[in-house]
């Protein structure tokens, strides 16, 4: 039988709670680099060079290592300077700092679209740096650059198979554990395909209903 729906049903719950694990590691991990990349691409601008350029460091130096180098070395390495982190916690770090990196230029691309005329308006305001970018600055750079964040959350999502080299019980690590003691790949793994084909489309349509709505209050 090339399909055998009874072994699915057998399976199935067991891949369920991997899901569980990856969805967890998907969220904290954008989360973080939603707002790590945020703090960098604001670093990144300020006229200080001592402030902008390390952050420019840091940013280009993620960008030009590979993600499954990072996840080792913030397991396997860290706890050679006394820092141990367990495999999910190190593996949902390795996609924030990956991911943050590229989520900064999206931010810093945003940033400066923004008018020169409306930082002048804000010094002229006597506006605080904290507040000129809170109430002035971000919510006018952010909606345009929602689809961009968008993407890389849905490439962050297909990027967590990599966990399973440090052993975290997601999905794919899971499905491959399954094969490996009874022999059957077919089911696991095409139902690991149609887990994440799913969890993408509907991340793609949650982040185009937000554009929407962003761009709906935009025009109020």
């Amino acid at each position: 039988m090339l399909f055998d729906w009874a072994y699915v049903r057998e399976i199935l719950p067991d891949l369920a709670r991997a899901a569980v694990v990856t969805i967890e590691a998907t969220l904290l991990g954008f989360i973080l680099a939603a707002t790590l990349g945020l703090v960098l691409a604001i670093l990144r601008i300020t006229p200080r060079r001592n402030i902008a350029l390390p952050a420019t460091i840091f940013v280009e130096f993620i960008r030009s290592t590979p993600l499954l180098i990072q996840i080792f070395f913030l397991y396997f390495v860290f706890p050679k300077f006394g820092i141990t982190l367990s495999a999910f916690t190190a593996g949902v770090l390795a996609l924030g700092l990956h991911y943050s990196a590229y989520c900064s230029e999206v931010y810093r691309a945003g940033l400066e679209n923004i008018p020169r005329g409306q930082w002048e308006a804000s010094i002229a305001l006597n506006l605080s740096a904290y507040h000129t970018f809170r109430d002035v600055i971000i919510p006018q750079a952010i909606p345009p650059v929602v689809p961009a964040l968008g993407n890389y959350l849905v490439a962050l999502f297909k990027e967590t198979p990599l966990l399973a080299a440090i052993s975290v019980l997601e999905l794919m690590y899971t499905a491959k554990n399954m094969g490996s003691e009874t022999f059957r790949y077919t089911e696991p793994i095409t139902l690991v395909g149609l887990f994440f084909l799913a969890m993408s489309l509907v991340s793609a349509g949650l982040i185009r209903l937000i554009e929407h709505r962003l761009n709906r209050l935009g025009r109020r």
